[in-house]
């Protein structure tokens, strides 16, 4: 029977490289010159770290970040900024949380939208992930141009297309 699985996640390696880029333009940037603003990613967290001298240089840095990262096609949804707080060396830290999951809210509102449509689907929880059955194949392409139609809080990928 026809299947695909409904997830939320960032591609790592495409975060990876915009916080490369990000860290690159930082240390070139006039503004930032003398200064000790960084930004760094932890894969095994799954968060950012970003340093900055100011609060108009902690903005400077979002705004890189958010067009690298856009420029790599990365969902800017799926990126959950922590408050900011005060470091020594009158610095201000701000740790950036990348999305890994769906969480049991998003899954109960995806898997309400599609019962909602009315398709002839299945839609059954799977841990973080949401799997969507039918006996068409039509129905599931279907599902996903309304899921992708709609304006949802958080990212969305389809992934293990089966047929």
């Amino acid at each position: 029977m026809p299947s695909f699985d409904i997830v939320s996640e960032l591609d790592l390696m495409e975060v990876d490289n915009a916080i490369n880029q990000t860290a690159k333009e930082i240390e070139q940037r006039f503004d930032f010159r003398g200064g000790k603003s960084s930004i760094e990613l932890d894969k095994t967290t799954k968060k950012i770290k970003i340093m900055a001298d100011d609060e108009l240089k902690l903005r400077s840095i979002h705004q890189v970040m958010a067009q690298k990262m856009a420029k790599r096609n990365i969902d800017l949804r799926g990126l959950k900024y922590a408050d900011e707080e005060a470091a020594s060396g009158n610095m201000i830290r701000q740790t950036v949380e990348l999305k890994a999951a769906l969480e049991k809210e998003e899954l109960k509102e995806v898997n309400k939208l599609i019962k909602d449509s009315k398709m002839k689907v299945t839609a059954e929880s799977q841990g973080d992930q949401l799997r969507v059955t039918s006996k068409s194949i039509d129905d599931l392409q279907a599902v996903m141009t309304m899921l992708r139609g709609k304006e949802l809080k958080f990212p969305v990928q389809f992934i293990n297309m089966r047929r």
